[in-house]
């Protein structure tokens, strides 16, 4: 599957004290691009330093063609859903696969990881696994 990135920006999930006003900025100038856009919405995850305690990138991307082409292999994923009626929902998913990853259960490839956004509000986080 081939993505177009909208927009992205390099950060770090404990190292960047700005990292959650970047995430929010980022998304709030993608949906100015995505007004009348009715396909799911992609956050992409790529371009990791190390593990989900280093740099990565993340951007917003679509089904459409128009930004920044990146390809999403026929990897392994293992996908999590997201409790999208809690406002917290997507962060307490991260968190729950980062208490996995650490306790050894969930063993991430690290190459291109994404949340799925879907029209009728669903939310799904695919983790590229080994």
């Amino acid at each position: 599957m081939q993505l177009s990135i909208i927009t992205s920006i390099r950060t770090n999930n404990f190292n960047d004290k700005h990292v959650m006003d970047k995430i929010k900025n980022m998304w709030e100038s993608a949906s100015k691009s995505l007004t009348n856009y009715e396909g799911n919405v992609y956050g992409i995850y790529y371009d990791y330093e190390s593990d989900y305690k280093g740099d990565y990138s993340i951007g917003v991307a679509t089904e459409k063609n128009g930004g920044t082409p990146i390809e999403i292999t026929t990897e392994k994923y293992e996908i999590f859903k997201v409790d999208s009626t809690d406002d917290q929902g997507v962060f307490k998913a991260w968190s729950n696969i980062w208490n996995l990853e650490e306790s050894g259960t969930l063993n991430r490839a690290y190459t291109v990881d994404f949340e799925k956004y879907l029209p009728n509000g669903e939310i799904e986080i695919h983790i590229a696994v080994e």
